[in-house]
């Protein structure tokens, strides 16, 4: 009797050895595709939670309960709430596309125009200042008794919230800036706390009602030390851009 394995048979086991180590694969990737799915719709839930708490806000146009100084220069007290909107963009990440970041930009107002007037030694570091708060102002010289400079300011304050999701690390960094003064400042959530009763504290926390907010999640950095005493560049605010989920 022969005892010749028939043809075909070493590839049929390598075959079967490489089917079985590829199902091990896809068995092993299957709880981390499966996580990436959950913090993308924990992100898109927050957009659609945000997105009709922006509508109402606009409606109600509520007085926030924030003071907005700028050095000695200018003071913003109790504006309103103005108008709003958010927006998102998705990326590739492996066969599918996720949520790379959510923005979220809101215009706090007052009542009227605030003027300060300065001589021409200070000028220069005023305007500094203003623009490194995304303060709107007009500029002339007047020559009263002393030439100084005259800044009609807007008081109108530029906010920014934005989301950005580190997939691999399960991870929500939330950047603040200009919330409750001309500062921004970054936390670090897992991106399990993302839910609900958070962007609840974050509401409040943007109307001044309690700072609950910012003891959920820790400082974002090397150290948790980056609160920085000045706003981290200017932003635009295009309220022509509103995205709206559907």
């Amino acid at each position: 009797m022969s005892t010749n394995k028939p043809a075909g048979s070493l590839l049929e086991t390598l075959r079967a050895q490489s089917d079985a180590v590829r199902g091990q694969g896809d068995a092993s990737r299957r709880p981390v595709e499966e996580s990436i799915r959950e913090i993308d719709r924990r992100l898109w839930r927050a957009f659609k939670w945000l997105d009709e708490a922006v509508a109402h806000l606009e409606v109600i146009k509520p007085v926030v309960a924030h003071e907005f100084r700028a050095d000695d220069i200018v003071t913003i007290a109790s504006p309103r709430f103005d108008s709003g909107f958010l927006s998102f963009r998705r990326k590739a990440l492996g066969v599918s596309e996720v949520i790379e970041q959510i923005e979220f930009f809101y215009k706090l107002a007052g009542d009227k125009p605030i003027v300060v007037k300065a001589p021409p030694a200070a000028v220069a570091g005023i305007e500094s200042r203003l623009n490194a708060c995304q303060l709107r102002f007009r500029y002339h010289t007047e020559v009263d008794g002393q030439r100084q400079g005259v800044f009609t300011i807007e008081p109108t304050v530029v906010a920014m919230v934005r989301f950005v999701p580190d997939y691999r690390r399960q991870n929500v960094e939330v950047t603040m800036r200009n919330i409750d003064r001309f500062e921004a400042v970054t936390l670090e959530f897992p991106a399990a706390a993302i839910e609900e009763p958070a962007l609840e504290d974050m509401v409040r926390f943007i109307m001044g009602e309690a700072n609950t907010f910012l003891r959920r999640a820790p400082l974002a950095g090397i150290g948790a030390a980056r609160r920085t005493a000045e706003a981290a560049g200017p932003e635009t605010y295009r309220i022509e851009k509103t995205v709206r989920p559907r």
